[in-house]
């Protein structure tokens, strides 16, 4: 046994960035593309809530209709991801420019044709495609006509568009992502961007709830079934795919030794995290899973073969987005705090974002950490970020020491973890080139490396430009993750 450790990134280590179609696109209406979710979700602002219109509104701004354009820009985009040197590029596929209406019995091939172009621009700078099969983009007929995943009949519909995926690209694309977030129906705003399923409320996307948790987990439990047969499909079709989950891992702390305070924050991991992530890597539903299912009244229907289907239909890798770390307390008085789609306790210990997200490095090394010991699976961090408003100086440089500093001290905690013995294989932050945000729709919360000459209007050049941290993050790359200054 070696005594040796490591403080170093392995050979072959996965650099890159990450996007979503639905936030960097563009081109909603082209090349035989059909109306996603996302498409019918207005322009917002932290304290203006989105709304969700499922008639198109004359005048309005929907930010995912243009984007940032990528549909027309991707070979300039690509060129700027190769010139950072990118190992990989993790995007997602928009599921209504494959299948418009999403219950279409033949593919799109417009719409495919324009992946091949993507993929072979990668394939030209020897960058790897990580692709999102479904990342909050479901067509949205699926939402108006079957009130998307609670209905059984959307898993079949995913599985045939996998299966169009997987056949196409089985010879350009090795690493697949089933679900972005998966997670993230077991939250009561999740029903719409993850579950396609029409709201209860006022229209506003804050609160675009499903309240009826049998709805939300029976959907969840679609999507479950669906993953696993893609993974099996998957596999079948392409041996050498690995095929992943993808988790928003929300880090939370106990706000006091007060063991009411550690056994919540242990339940809220279980529940909040690990609940997906046991059935897709595990295959099974977990017992804390069956207790609270049993006392909150829920009975998931089932098919006879679903408990094998998902056996047999685990993933490959795990991978997870993290942005920041809350804390959680059996006492109802604390000051409450904002995160990557959660709430959570304010930590005295920490600083926070403009966005009020607690920026919590350590904390990415305790999950990494937290859920190795737990699968002992190759892991990838996919999403990680600071948002933030840039300022483009009079020479037109953009001095983005704050972002550089954020990552640095995340990639400093991701090799602290790697010396614990994760198998860390990849990483990808967020919105590598500025890109409409999720949450609020903004354009000025910005995480790139590569700047995009547009505004919260919609208004702008769409212009790109190289920030410093564009020229730091190359050089990261460049020494394998030893050059952080």
């Amino acid at each position: 046994m070696s005594n040796n450790i490591t403080k170093k990134f392995p050979q072959g280590f996965l650099w890159g960035g990450a996007t979503a179609a639905n936030q960097f696109e563009g081109g909603y209406n082209v090349g035989g593309k059909g109306l996603s979710t996302a498409d019918v979700i207005t322009a917002g602002t932290h304290t203006i809530s989105r709304r969700i219109t499922p008639v198109l509104e004359e005048g309005m701004n929907y930010p995912s209709h243009e984007a940032i354009d990528f549909y027309h820009h991707y070979k300039e985009d690509i060129r700027l991801f190769a010139e950072m040197g990118f190992k990989v590029f993790r995007m997602s596929i928009a599921w209504s420019r494959i299948f418009p209406n999403g219950d279409d019995t033949e593919p799109n091939e417009q719409g495919l044709q324009f992946y091949d172009r993507v993929f072979a621009e990668l394939k030209k700078y020897n960058i790897e495609p990580l692709v999102t099969i479904s990342h909050y983009e479901a067509p949205f007929h699926l939402a108006q006509k079957y009130n998307g995943w609670s209905d059984r009949r959307v898993v079949d519909f995913y599985v045939r568009y996998c299966e169009v995926l997987f056949n196409r690209y089985k010879d350009v694309v090795k690493y697949w992502l089933t679900f972005n977030e998966i997670n993230i129906l077991t939250l009561s705003f999740g029903a719409f961007m993850a579950g396609a399923m029409m709201p209860e409320g006022n229209g506003e996307l804050a609160h675009a709830t499903v309240k009826d948790e049998q709805v939300l987990y029976q959907a969840l439990h679609h999507q479950f079934v669906a993953s696993a047969k893609a993974v099996k499909l998957g596999h079948e079709i392409n041996k050498d795919f690995k095929i992943g989950c993808m988790i928003a891992y929300m880090c939370s702390y106990p706000l006091t030794c007060n063991p009411d305070d550690v056994l919540l924050a242990q339940q809220k991991d279980n529940l909040s995290n690990f609940l997906c992530s046991d059935v897709q890597v595990r295959g099974a539903y977990p017992g804390y899973a069956k207790r609270y299912f049993k006392e909150h009244n829920i009975q998931i229907t089932m098919q006879d073969n679903d408990e094998d289907v998902l056996k047999k239909g685990c993933v490959d890798f795990y991978t997870f987005s993290y942005y920041s770390s809350t804390c959680v307390s059996a006492d109802p008085n604390q000051e409450k705090v904002g995160g990557n789609l959660s709430m959570g306790l304010k930590n005295p210990y920490l600083k926070a974002s403009a966005w009020d997200w607690q920026i919590d490095p350590q904390g990415l090394r305790w999950s990494l950490n937290n859920i190795y010991n737990r699968y002992e699976i190759p892991l990838m961090v996919v999403e990680n970020g600071l948002g933030a408003v840039d300022t483009v100086e009079e020479d037109g440089s953009i001095q983005d020491d704050y972002r550089i500093d954020y990552l640095k001290q995340h990639i400093e905690q991701m090799k602290e973890a790697i010396a614990d013995g994760v198998d860390l294989i990849g990483y990808t932050p967020w919105g590598c080139i500025d890109l409409v945000s999720a949450g609020t729709g903004e354009m000025k919360k910005r995480y790139g490396f590569i700047y995009v000459d547009k505004d919260n209007e919609g208004k702008g050049t769409l212009a790109r430009s190289r920030k410093k941290s564009f020229y730091w993050y190359k050089s990261v790359i460049e020494t394998n993750g030893e050059q952080l200054d």
